[in-house]
């Protein structure tokens, strides 16, 4: 019987990473970039100056990735998710009613 070669995969559960940009960025980035065209488009068909309209692009752009990289560095891969999903954390759960409990405690008993 003949030995088998296989290649082994080493980015296995890695996140995708494209020039720095991890995961979900990627995303943004294509879409900011996608908004960008439709903007110059805009710009482009209602009569504005050909000059002003790549410069009003290529400054927005600019911005896109200067934002997205500084998020990107400061919360990694999953850190914007969490950060949005823990402002929706309570600081605390007030009960004003002991109905709940006393609901419990008639269900537990049979």
């Amino acid at each position: 019987m003949r030995n088998s070669v296989y290649k082994i995969n080493k980015g296995i559960n890695r996140p995708i990473e494209f020039r720095g940009l991890k995961a979900q960025y990627i995303s943004y980035l294509a879409i900011g970039v996608l908004l960008l065209l439709i903007l110059f488009v805009i710009l482009y068909i209602t009569g504005v100056n050909l000059y002003t309209c790549l410069g009003i692009t290529l400054c927005l752009g600019a911005v896109l990735f200067i934002v997205l990289y500084k998020i990107n560095d400061t919360y990694g891969q999953y850190g914007l998710q969490k950060k949005f999903a823990r402002r929706n954390i309570p600081s605390c759960i007030t009960v004003r009613s002991r109905k709940i409990f006393k609901t419990l405690a008639s269900t537990s008993n049979h």
